[in-house]
């Protein structure tokens, strides 16, 4: 079956033309970070008019790296959600629109299913059941997978995901946007063991994670510093060692 995957949940809009069975033929994909930048992080408004400027050149792309014309397409995925409303309805519109003109299904596929069974592509897939964690930009989550549709939350974020940890932590240390890679980046010029951040919540009941007073940590821990470039790089790895070492526990 060839299926047309669209993306649109946020700050990417993505193309994917996939085979059942020769596998990948396409994909495109239009990242929006150099229009965030300036703002410091995504403008909802202006992330889904980037989405509609750029979805179709992507897909005439993908069709092309292909090697196929859309009406050999038999169905249409797109990203319901969770995600910014209006970037969703970009894609949601179009695949839609797209599906219903060609007389094939349209499938609404939710943002967290499709990262959970994304590694169901791969040559060693798992074998059901399994534990998956889901560690994405605003989602943190423990999960039972016991087949296709069949999922049980064991635990997920009170508070902000990791993701969202590593963003706004970067902004508090004054590193820029996207701060979370930005952030992974200089934690690889730190010491270990000049700061000793807290593992929250492995001490208590519950699978729950929580990331918040890391970021408070880590803002007292700035404030105590000389402030210069390697303490910065220090509190990075400690924070990061921190959020991983949870993570794993």
């Amino acid at each position: 079956m060839l299926v047309l995957g669209i993306e649109s949940s946020c700050d990417e809009t993505g193309i994917a033309i996939y085979d059942s069975e020769k596998g990948l033929l396409a994909h495109t994909l239009h990242s929006q970070v150099a229009l965030h930048a300036e703002y410091g992080g995504v403008v909802p408004e202006l992330a889904s008019r980037d989405h509609v400027r750029y979805l179709i050149p992507l897909l005439d792309k993908a069709f092309e790296q292909a090697g196929i014309k859309k009406t050999d397409i038999e169905g249409v995925a797109y990203t319901s959600g969770p995600g910014l409303m209006g970037a969703l309805m970009v894609g949601a519109s179009a695949g839609r629109s797209l599906a219903y003109s060609l007389g094939v299904p349209a499938v609404a596929v939710h943002h967290m299913e499709g990262h959970l069974l994304a590694p169901m592509l791969e040559d060693n897939a798992p074998e059901f059941p399994f534990i998956a964690l889901l560690v994405s930009g605003g989602h943190t989550l423990l999960a039972q997978v016991d087949g296709v549709g069949q999922y049980k939350i064991l635990g997920e974020s009170l508070d902000d995901a990791a993701g969202e940890a590593f963003d706004k932590t970067a902004k508090m240390l004054g590193l820029g946007y996207p701060g979370g890679p930005i952030l992974a980046k200089l934690a690889e010029k730190g010491t270990h063991g000049v700061y000793k951040f807290p593992r929250p919540m492995i001490n208590r009941p519950g699978l729950e994670f929580s990331f918040s007073g890391l970021k408070t940590f880590a803002l007292n821990t700035m404030q105590k510093s000389d402030g210069s470039g390697q303490s910065k790089a220090d509190i990075s790895l400690a924070f990061e060692e921190a959020v991983v070492d949870t993570l794993m526990i």
